[in-house]
């Protein structure tokens, strides 16, 4: 496909294979992309210049001609009682938005319909010595061990120690 795009750009395709070609990069998102690299290699290595002929000279100047602005404009609330004022305008503002949205009317929950079920009974179940050795080799990669510190280890040696006690 992009032998017959690059035939395509240097116009050595005849009128039947130029339409399949161009049919082409109209479905393939992959055939267009390339068409859009090829040109920009083109671009690249005529040196065609996408500005005219001393833009960069004309902006320049037009920059440079325009007023510097070092200060804001004047801005609401010029004395310190002002802005006092402002201040606990915006407060007493936010309070009774809360207050509002805290104290408005709250709909009714509705009532659940379905019946719920007893939670089942949980047993344990006693692990081998083996299955507590793996465990406690493993631990590290564990992600609770971060949030609990040293408990896990304090369980496991624990429960180790019962096991030898017995």
């Amino acid at each position: 496909m992009k032998e017959r795009i690059s035939a395509l750009m240097d116009g050595e395709l005849d009128e039947r294979a130029a339409r399949e070609a161009i049919d082409a990069l109209r479905r393939e998102g992959e055939a267009l992309e390339c068409w859009r690299i090829y040109h920009l290699i083109s671009d690249g290595m005529r040196d065609t210049r996408l500005l005219s002929e001393g833009f960069t000279a004309r902006f320049s100047e037009r920059l440079a001609a325009e007023a510097t602005v070092l200060a804001p404009a004047n801005l609401p609330g010029k004395t310190p009682v002002q802005r006092f004022a402002f201040a606990a305008a915006a407060s007493v503002a936010a309070v009774a938005l809360v207050g509002w949205l805290a104290f408005a009317p709250q709909p009714e929950a509705p009532q659940p319909v379905a019946q719920v079920q007893p939670a089942l009974a949980t047993t344990m179940v006693p692990l081998s010595s083996a299955a507590n050795d793996y465990l406690l080799a493993h631990q590290g990669f564990s992600p609770r061990v971060s949030l609990q510190g040293m408990a896990p280890y304090v369980r496991t040696v624990s429960e180790t120690r019962d096991e030898f006690g017995r």
